[in-house]
């Protein structure tokens, strides 16, 4: 796969696209602090795609804190001494800012993070390297994640890692309430039926984060999403997703189940780690949260339960964004071919916690970490977020419309969105 060709009037609608995408990341963002990629590239590469002499390359991440940064630095660094080019590591204060202000601004990094909820807009302005088919083994990759990389049937990137949801469970309440590992439940029923005996007058049965990067989870398990990225449709509006949130609402109209808001907590996690629900439905990102805030709260995690469509989860996930405007792209793609390979995404795995986006990696992981094999399960079946260019107006819409989903009505939801989402992909 190759970038298509640009003429100066395509290079033009590119740039105002960005612009906007930098004035609407700077007025939502503006409270974080931040400026653009300021720093400028050396290019000592001849040609759009790389040649003679020694490549330097500038690469932008969001980092999580110390333990990443060091091990993305130290990982450039080894590829560096093996390659003979140079990386600049450079750590984002606001990476969606800064990598849309240095797009606006024609100074872009040469590498990026780039998160699954930006890359529609930066595919279709023709910012990015369209590079996958340039990496190692891509079928290795697992499919959902390769899937949302893509656009109109073009592959551009590679996932760097990822996260998925399991269901999380209090051991000490499980037990009290005479629940055993029989009871776990792989139905929807079965997760009805142990939120009830688990709620407590203390205690909720299942705490649920609002919003569609929770719930969606139901959709994806009765055979639904909120659009299908294929086809470029939006399929909000079906049966199967009236259902889904229809279950949801009965959960919480139940009372054995509560949005983490209604436990005043600020997330799920919180609500389980403060044992104000006996479950949740979180990513892998709660070990961090669990073991720092809440080391006594004994848990064991599940992958979610069936819904009648079979298995669902909902992925997470960042790819390695190469600059369709870079001088080093070859040298880029070489990066990213030596930053996912097994090893080091294992070894990104025991720096800072990610799970590998490599199918190869996966056995090696739950032998390490044998804690995590619910979510990494969900590699193979899970749903990675509506990936249509413009319809984040639509999205946010929705998100605050599921806020209510308690008392609101299901139809009129996904009426909503299905008509605000047309609109925008039209």
């Amino acid at each position: 796969m190759t970038s298509p060709r640009r003429t100066p009037a395509r290079t033009a609608r590119r740039r105002a696209g960005l612009a906007a995408l930098a004035l609407a990341s700077a007025t939502v963002l503006a409270a974080c602090g931040g400026g653009g990629f300021e720093e400028d590239s050396t290019d000592t590469a001849d040609g759009p795609t790389g040649g003679e002499g020694k490549a330097s390359l500038q690469m932008l991440i969001a980092s999580s804190g110390d333990a990443e940064t060091k091990a993305v630095e130290d990982a450039a660094a080894a590829w560096a001494e093996e390659s003979g080019n140079e990386v600049k590591v450079v750590v984002a204060q606001d990476m969606a800012q800064q990598l849309s202000q240095g797009f606006a601004g024609g100074n872009p990094p040469d590498i990026f993070y780039l998160d699954a909820s930006l890359f529609p807009d930066y595919a279709v302005n023709e910012n990015l390297y369209a590079y996958a088919d340039q990496v190692d083994d891509v079928d290795d990759f697992y499919q959902p994640l390769r899937d949302t990389f893509t656009l109109d049937g073009t592959e551009y990137c590679v996932p760097k890692d990822f996260s998925t949801l399991a269901l999380q469970i209090n051991t000490k309440s499980w037990e009290a309430a005479g629940l055993t590992e029989d009871d776990l439940p792989t139905t929807w029923d079965e997760l009805a039926d142990v939120a009830g005996k688990l709620t407590t007058g203390d205690q909720v049965g299942l705490a649920l984060g609002p919003g569609r990067d929770r719930v969606g989870a139901f959709l994806v398990e009765n055979g639904g999403f909120w659009a299908d990225s294929e086809s470029g449709e939006i399929t909000a509006d079906t049966p199967e997703n009236a259902e889904a949130l229809q279950y949801a609402q009965d959960l919480l109209k139940s009372g054995d189940a509560a949005f983490s808001a209604d436990l005043d907590s600020g997330w799920g996690g919180e609500a389980f780690g403060t044992e104000r629900a006996a479950m949740t439905i979180e990513g892998n990102w709660i070990k961090g949260a669990m073991e720092n805030d809440y080391p006594d709260v004994d848990y064991t995690v599940a992958e979610l339960p069936e819904g009648p469509a079979g298995k669902g989860t909902l992925q997470f996930t960042q790819c390695w964004g190469i600059s369709a405007e870079s001088k080093n792209q070859s040298a880029a793609v070489d990066l990213v071919n030596f930053l996912t390979t097994p090893e080091q995404q294992l070894e990104f795995a025991d720096a800072f916690g990610v799970m590998p986006s490599r199918q190869a990696a996966q056995q090696d992981y739950v032998d390490s970490y044998p804690e995590d094999a619910a979510f990494i399960a969900g590699g193979e079946y899970g749903q990675g977020p509506v990936n249509l260019p413009g319809v984040g107006p639509a999205l946010a819409d929705l998100d605050s419309q599921l806020e209510s989903l308690k008392s609101a009505n299901v139809e009129d939801v996904l009426g909503s969105f299905q008509k605000n989402a047309e609109a925008a992909v039209e």
